[in-house]
C-alpha cells in the first residue's frame, strides 16, 4: 500500500465501489429456466439425502456449474434481507442405447431415426444450501425435449430464487440430481457485510453502523469513527490468521466520536478492525487494510522467529501466516553461505506457530534450517547450538544410490559437490581415499537415507592435525637447509633468495587470480580434456560445470553461468572460451539468428545458455580485459574461430601454452624461463587426455616442444 494512505472508508453511503442489488418482493421461492427447458419447484423443502453414485441407464440431465448473485427479498421497500440467487447449468450426460431405450422415448423402429421425436429428457435436481445457522433443500423437476438432447452439451440453466442469508455470513451450495450420476458439485462463497453493498436504506441492520476511516500522518496511523455523541460501540483489533482462529488484540466499548492512534510498527498484514453498534443482534463490520502495506510485512519478518526443538523439531513463530519456504542447509565453520541439501522441508505457506519435524536420523551441529520468502533469505537458526556446541570441520558426504546396489559419493564444499577420488584440487578431493575408508569403517555419522540418498557427516580433526604437523615439519627441514646454504654460499644464496622472492610474488598473484571455463560439451573424451587442462592450471583458482553438476542442475545453466561470471569479475578474474567445432557451430547460430537460436544441447551445457551474456559484451566492446579465448591444436583452426571473438586474444594449445598461462596469470606472471618449464607441465598433464580425443594425440607436446616462436590471435596481453 502506497503511502501516504488513501482514505479507507467502511461508510455505508453510496459509491462507485459498492454493488446495487435488484429487489424482489414478497416472501416465494420461485424457479425459471432458460429457454427450450420447462421446470417445476417443489412446494417446501425436502431432505438431503445424496445417496450413493448409480450408472445412468441413457442419456441423463447432470448439473455443471453453479453460478451465484446476491438480491434482495423485501417484504416492505426499506425491510429487506439478503438473500442469494442460485443458478444451476446442466448438461446430458450418457448415451442411448440400443434397442431397449428406444422403445422407451417413443422412438420409432425405422433405424435410420437417431433420438425420439415427442419424448422428453427428466431430472429431478436437488439444491442444497448451509449459512450457519440455516440449512435448507429444494427439489428442482427439470424437463428438456429428446430433439434438444445432445450428449456432452449444455442444455441451459435453471434459476432458484433465493436463500436468505445474513450479512458476511459464509455460504455453501451442493447441487445433484436423484438419484445422482456423479459427484455433487460443490460453491463455498463469503457474503459482503453492509459496507460492500448499496443496502443502507434497504437493510435495517445496516442503519446504526458508525462511520470508519484509517489514514496516516507520517509514521502514526489514525483510525477515525465519525459518530454521534451518545453512540456507543464495540471496536476491536485482531489478527486473522488463515492457519488457526483469529488472534484478539485490543478490544474495547467506546462512545462516538473516536480518534485512535496507532504506531507503525504495531502493523501486520492480518490486523484488522471490527466496528459494531453496541446493540442487540447488530451486525459486525471488518476490515482488513494493511495485507499489502510493505511496511506491516517487513514487521512481520521482525517479529518471526525461528526455534528448533530437540530432538527432531522446529517451528516458525509469527503473529500472522507467512507465505515462505523453508530449506535445511550445510553451514561450514568459517562463514561463507549455508548450502542447502536435501530432503527439503516443507514449501509455499509453512504452518506457523505449529512444530514440525525434521526427517533426520542424527543431530548435527552444522544443519541448519533457513527460511525465505520471495527468494531472500528472512531467518536462519542452526541445530540447537546450546546442546551441540560449536559448528564442526566435518565433511558433509552425499551419496547417490542407483541400480544394482551401484553407489557415488561427493563431499560437499563450497565450490558445489566434488566426487571423490577425482583429481579437483580440493581438500576432498586430496583426501578421497581416507574419506572413503573412514565412511567403510563407520567413522562417519549417517544424517540422512530414502531408498536413492543419504547423507554422511566425517570428522576431519585427525587431517588438520596431521597437515600442521607436516607443515611444521617441513619448515624446520627448510630452515635448516637455507641455513646451511648461506653459510657455504652467502653469495649465490642472496641471488637465489632474490629470485625466489620473485617467484613467490608470481606465484601469489596466480592463486589470487580466479578463471571461469566455458566450453561446449562434444563428447566423454572432449570433457575429460577440459577436465585435465581445468586441473592442471593448478593454482589458478578455476571454475568449470565439469565440478558443479549438482549446482547446474539446482540453478540451472544460465543462472549458475550468471553467478559465476559475475563473481570471477569481482575477483579481477578472467572468462576463458575453450572453442571447439561444436562451440563455433552456436556461436554461428547466435550471431546469425540472434535470441531465436536453439536452446542449449543439455541440462549441464553452461556453453550455450552463457552465449545470450557473453556475445553481448564482445558485441559493445566490453570484451577486452575479460575475456580471452583458445582452441586445441588438430581440432581446430585459427581461422574457424569468428572474427567477433579475435577482439581478445586467442591462443592454440598446447603449442601456445607459455602465452596462454602468461596472459591468463596477469601482470604477475612469471619470468618468460619459468613460463616455459610450467608450459611443459601443463602439457604433460594434459598428453593423456590428447591422446584420446579424435585428430589429436602425440602432436599436441611436439608442437609445444618443437622450435620457432610462438603468437596469440589477438592482442599481446590483458589490460
Amino acid at each position: 500500500m502506497p503511502v501516504p494512505w488513501f482514505l479507507l472508508s467502511l461508510a455505508l453511503g453510496r459509491s462507485p465501489m459498492v454493488l446495487s442489488l435488484e429487489k424482489l418482493m414478497g416472501p416465494q421461492d420461485t424457479a425459471r429456466c432458460s429457454p427450450g427447458l420447462s421446470c417445476h419447484l417443489w412446494d417446501g423443502d425436502v431432505l438431503c439425502l445424496p445417496g450413493s453414485i448409480v450408472s445412468a441407464p441413457g442419456p441423463v440431465l447432470v448439473p455443471t456449474r453453479l453460478q451465484t448473485e446476491l438480491v434482495l427479498r423485501c417484504h416492505q421497500e426499506t425491510d429487506c434481507d439478503l438473500c442469494v440467487r442460485v443458478a444451476i447449468h446442466l448438461a446430458v450426460h450418457g448415451h442411448w442405447k440400443e434397442p431397449k431405450d428406444e422403445a422407451k422415448f417413443g422412438r420409432a423402429a425405422d433405424p435410420e431415426l437417431e433420438e425420439p421425436v415427442n419424448a422428453f429428457l427428466q431430472a429431478q435436481v436437488v439444491l442444497s444450501f448451509q449459512a450457519y445457522p440455516t440449512a435448507r433443500c429444494v427439489l428442482l423437476e427439470v424437463q428438456v425435449p429428446a430433439a434438444l438432447v445432445q450428449p456432452g452439451q449444455s442444455v441451459g440453466s435453471v434459476v432458484f430464487d433465493c436463500f436468505e442469508a445474513a450479512l458476511g455470513a459464509e455460504v455453501r451450495l451442493w447441487s445433484y440430481t436423484q438419484p445422482r450420476y456423479q459427484k455433487e458439485l460443490n460453491l463455498t462463497q463469503q457474503l459482503p457485510d453492509c459496507k460492500g453493498l448499496e443496502v443502507r436504506d434497504s437493510i435495517q441492520s445496516c442503519w446504526a453502523l458508525p462511520w470508519l476511516s484509517v489514514s496516516a500522518d507520517g509514521d502514526d496511523v489514525h483510525l477515525v469513527l465519525d459518530v454521534s455523541e451518545e453512540q456507543h460501540f464495540g471496536l476491536s483489533l485482531y489478527w486473522n490468521q488463515i492457519q488457526g482462529p483469529t488472534k484478539p488484540w485490543w478490544h474495547k466499548n467506546l462512545t462516538g466520536p473516536r480518534n485512535i492512534t496507532l504506531n507503525h510498527t504495531d502493523l501486520f498484514p492480518c490486523l484488522c478492525i471490527q466496528v459494531w453498534p453496541l446493540e442487540p443482534d447488530s451486525v459486525r463490520t471488518s476490515i482488513c487494510p494493511f495485507t499489502e502495506d510493505p511496511r506491516a510485512h517487513r514487521n512481520l519478518w521482525r517479529a518471526a522467529r525461528l526455534r528448533l526443538l530437540p530432538p527432531r523439531g522446529w517451528q516458525l513463530n509469527a503473529p500472522c501466516s507467512l507465505l515462505a519456504e523453508a530449506t535445511l542447509c550445510w553451514q561450514a565453520p568459517g562463514g561463507g553461505p549455508c548450502q542447502s541439501l536435501v530432503p527439503p522441508l516443507s514449501w509455499a505457506n509453512v504452518t506457523v506457530n505449529k512444530t514440525l519435524e525434521l526427517p533426520l536420523l542424527n543431530a548435527h551441529p552444522n544443519l541448519c534450517v533457513q527460511v525465505s520468502s520471495w527468494e531472500k533469505l528472512q531467518l536462519q537458526q542452526c541445530l540447537w547450538a546450546d546442546s551441540l556446541g560449536a559448528l564442526k570441520d566435518d565433511m558433509l558426504l552425499v551419496e547417490t544410490r542407483g541400480p544394482q546396489d551401484n553407489r557415488s559419493l561427493c563431499a560437499l564444499e563450497p565450490s558445489g559437490c566434488t566426487p571423490l577420488l577425482s583429481r579437483a584440487s580440493t581438500r576432498a578431493a586430496r583426501l578421497g581415499e581416507e574419506l572413503l575408508q573412514d565412511l567403510q569403517s563407520g567413522q562417519c555419522l549417517q544424517l540422512w537415507e530414502d531408498d536413492l540418498r543419504a547423507l554422511w557427516a566425517c570428522p576431519m580433526d585427525k587431517y588438520v592435525h596431521q597437515r600442521w604437523a607436516l607443515v611444521w615439519l617441513a619448515c624446520l627441514l627448510l630452515a635448516s637447509v637455507l641455513f646451511l646454504l648461506f653459510l657455504f654460499k652467502k653469495d649465490h644464496v642472496k641471488g637465489w633468495l632474490r629470485l625466489l622472492k620473485e617467484d613467490l610474488r608470481a606465484g601469489a598473484a596466480a592463486r589470487a587470480r580466479a578463471a571461469l571455463l566455458l566450453y561446449s560439451a562434444e563428447d566423454s573424451g572432449f570433457e575429460r580434456l577440459v577436465g585435465a587442462l581445468a586441473s592442471a592450471l593448478f593454482p589458478l583458482r578455476v571454475a568449470v560445470d565439469l565440478w558443479s553438476r549438482r549446482e547446474l542442475s539446482a540453478q540451472g545453466p544460465l543462472a549458475w553461468f550468471h553467478a559465476q561470471r559475475r563473481q570471477t569479475l569481482q575477483e579481477g578474474g578472467v572468462v576463458v572460451l575453450l572453442f571447439s567445432p561444436g562451440a563455433v557451430a552456436l556461436c554461428r547460430e547466435w550471431l546469425q539468428d540472434g535470441a531465436s537460436a536453439s536452446a542449449p544441447h543439455g541440462p549441464h551445457d553452461a556453453f550455450a545458455a552463457s552465449l545470450s551474456c557473453v556475445l553481448p559484451d564482445f558485441l559493445q566492446g566490453r570484451a577486452p580485459g575479460r575475456y580471452l579465448g583458445a582452441y586445441f591444436d588438430g581440432l581446430l583452426h585459427s581461422e574457424a574461430v569468428p572474427a567477433l571473438f579475435r577482439s581478445v586474444p586467442v591462443f592454440s594449445l598446447p603449442s601456445q601454452l607459455p602465452d596462454f598461462l602468461g596472459t591468463l596469470q596477469g601482470p604477475g606472471a612469471p619470468r618468460p624461463g619459468r613460463l616455459g618449464q610450467r608450459a611443459k607441465q601443463v602439457s604433460r598433464a594434459l598428453q593423456p587426455a590428447l591422446d584420446q580425443v579424435p585428430s589429436l594425440g602425440k602432436d599436441g607436446l611436439t608442437a609445444l616442444e618443437g622450435p620457432g616462436p610462438t603468437s596469440s590471435l589477438g592482442p599481446e596481453s590483458l589490460p
